[in-house]
């Protein structure tokens, strides 16, 4: 199933679960239509990367969306593989299309300048709202501890 928004009324991204154990959504409102797609944490990290880096060819966006916060629990449509993102300097807009990392199923979203900052930005927030990472490898470090492999087991896990 192809899912297909070109004008949504409202974007929204979060977690489910505990810190370490978190199940990353990606949701998109049309009307009275809804997909949600399930995302791995990287994802949304490139997905945020690329849009922060590309908006400023849009121009400046007018008053940014607030409010990401993911709707009531549902049943996910599919679970994210390949995401490819495109900028449409003719509509001021950014293209994201995600693919079903299993059946052949797609989403396509059309973000105007406005919901690709905000997202962007709530992006960053979400990620940052997890572990924070290594020092040494740059893998996150849990609350039990965290045996790095770039010590060889010589010394003790970083706290």
């Amino acid at each position: 199933m192809n899912y297909v928004f070109s004008n949504p009324d409202k974007i929204m991204v979060g977690v489910r679960g505990d810190v370490g154990n978190r199940l990353f959504l990606f949701q998109v409102r049309e009307g009275r239509r809804l997909a949600i797609i399930k995302c791995e944490k990287i994802q949304l990290a490139a997905l945020g990367e690329w849009i922060s880096q590309v908006i400023g060819e849009l121009g400046r966006p007018d008053h940014l969306p607030d409010d990401f916060t993911l709707e009531a629990e549902y049943e996910s449509d599919f679970v994210a593989g390949d995401i490819a993102v495109s900028l449409d300097e003719e509509a001021r807009a950014i293209d994201v299309t995600m693919e079903s990392i299993e059946e052949d199923s797609s989403l396509n979203v059309r973000l105007s300048r406005e919901w690709a900052a905000g997202l962007a930005i709530a992006i960053v927030r979400l990620v940052e709202a997890g572990r924070p990472l290594c020092p040494l490898c740059g893998g996150p470090l849990d609350p039990q501890g965290h045996d790095c492999p770039r010590t060889n087991g010589h010394r003790p896990p970083i706290r």
